[in-house]
């Protein structure tokens, strides 16, 4: 298909897990009402963002896939005859967790999961104590309207990531995202790291010449010392914005995405023809050191 509307839920949490997961179903329905046929949640949307400390307890949220809330929502895009996106923390086995998102297609078949491949440990953001870095690979799926990559938040500043995801045949890459901004920054600096984020995902629209959905939360948590920073956003395959969310509300939207532009633009501008795979070896090094 040519024109593929996506959908786009950007939203707050609760500290309740039911709460999120039935405020994301209704939002679903929202946009699937608009004409959206392949609909994107946010990071980790059944709960508050945890990765804020190190503590066990917080491995209770997690959930197999597939697992009730992908079997709901698998449910719901049977209904409604749309493609969902969704973002959830993954207990694979006793002791061993992943950060995943699951797609599920149009007539509610479990189309498969990517697990997050890059994992932070930042203060507020300690991923790596919950989350077992992603051993599927890159991955795409062939959904009833496009052909889809998923990568996951801190994969998006990752070039590679986007690169070979596009390479395997995606038609867009959509980024579910948990990102925000401390309150006690100043305003440049959250201007200076939103502008960073959306700088390097458009890049990667231009680079590969196929459109990127970012869909972040908003919203406060971490008892007011974290702000989500909301922005999501759809670049063209070309880097033009042809939406972008707010910092502070709780939005949805609908998108009209032409899939057929991508030839246009990679034929215009042949970033792919012209890529010179005999010389990229070193880029599977850590740091290449002149002493080596």
């Amino acid at each position: 298909m040519a024109i593929v509307k996506v959908g786009i839920i950007q939203m707050s949490c609760d500290a309740d897990k039911t709460v999120n997961n039935q405020k994301a179903i209704e939002k679903i329905r929202e946009v699937a009402k608009q004409g959206a046929q392949v609909i994107c949640l946010q990071e980790l949307f059944s709960s508050l963002y945890f990765c804020d400390v190190e503590s066990y307890d917080n491995f209770k949220l997690a959930e197999p896939i597939p697992g009730e809330t992908s079997n709901t929502l698998a449910s719901l895009a049977k209904e409604l005859g749309v493609v969902i996106i969704a973002s959830l923390f993954e207990k694979r086995a006793e002791g061993l967790y992943h950060n995943t998102t699951a797609v599920l297609d149009a007539d509610g078949a479990y189309l498969g999961k990517y697990r997050k491949m890059h994992i932070p440990d930042d203060p507020s953001y300690y991923e790596k104590f919950y989350f077992t870095p992603g051993d599927l690979g890159y991955k795409v799926f062939k959904t009833k309207f496009a052909t889809i990559g998923v990568l996951i938040c801190w994969d998006q500043w990752y070039p590679e990531a986007a690169r070979i995801t596009s390479l395997m045949g995606a038609e867009m890459l959509f980024y579910p995202t948990a990102i925000g901004w401390a309150t006690s920054q100043d305003d440049a600096t959250n201007t200076e790291q939103y502008n960073a984020w959306q700088t390097i995902q458009r890049s990667h629209a231009v680079a590969n010449g196929v459109p990127v959905i970012s869909v972040n939360r908003v919203g406060l948590e971490q008892a007011g010392a974290m702000k989500f920073w909301g922005g999501s956003f759809v670049s063209n395959p070309f880097g033009t914005l042809l939406y972008k969310a707010s910092h502070d509300n709780e939005e949805v939207a609908v998108i009209d995405i032409d899939t057929e532009k991508s030839d246009s633009y990679r034929t215009h501008w042949p970033f792919l023809r012209d890529r010179r795979i005999d010389s990229y070896e070193p880029i599977t090094k850590r740091y290449i050191d002149d002493a080596e």
